[in-house]
């Protein structure tokens, strides 16, 4: 799960492909989402409680791994990265465009890479929390700026 299938013992890159993971995901939700079961049930809750499962299951997973390798951040996590990439799409979950999903793509691992304030003060927090929430906060940010994007008719 912390690997993200195998994604994560890749020799190279890993993070984006765990990136990638988490735009197939959105991709695959989002076109679930458009569905006329999802017009019966409110898919933005449906989306809401799949992101908090992600995230649990990383806390969780990306901690254990932790422990085990005695590292704080180890390389071969990337269910951080899918959790941050499924959170920074969000905001296009009925009408995605190409162009939305590469400028949310790239924004989420410029931050995740670049870890602008307040974001890198999240990776402190303890265990598989500080592992998680830094790239949660990166992708809370490229949501916003997705938003903005989306409500400005840009993209």
């Amino acid at each position: 799960m912390a690997t993200g299938a195998g994604a994560g013992l890749l020799p190279r890159a890993p993070g984006t492909l765990g990136a990638v993971e988490g735009l197939a995901l959105f991709v695959a939700l989002s076109s679930a989402a458009r569905s006329e079961a999802a017009r019966q049930l409110n898919c933005w809750v449906f989306l809401a409680l799949v992101n908090l499962i992600v995230f649990g299951a990383g806390v969780w997973a990306s901690g254990r791994v932790s422990l085990l390798m005695r590292t704080a951040d180890p390389g071969r996590v990337v269910i951080d990265e899918i959790s941050g990439q499924l959170i920074s799409l969000t905001p296009l979950l009925l009408a995605p465009t190409w162009l939305s999903v590469l400028l949310g793509f790239v924004l989420f691992r410029a931050f995740d890479i670049l870890k602008p304030f307040p974001i890198n003060k999240l990776e402190r927090l303890p265990g598989g929390w500080g592992i998680m929430a830094d790239d949660a906060g990166a992708g809370i940010l490229t949501a916003a700026i997705l938003l903005a994007v989306r409500l400005a008719r840009l993209a």
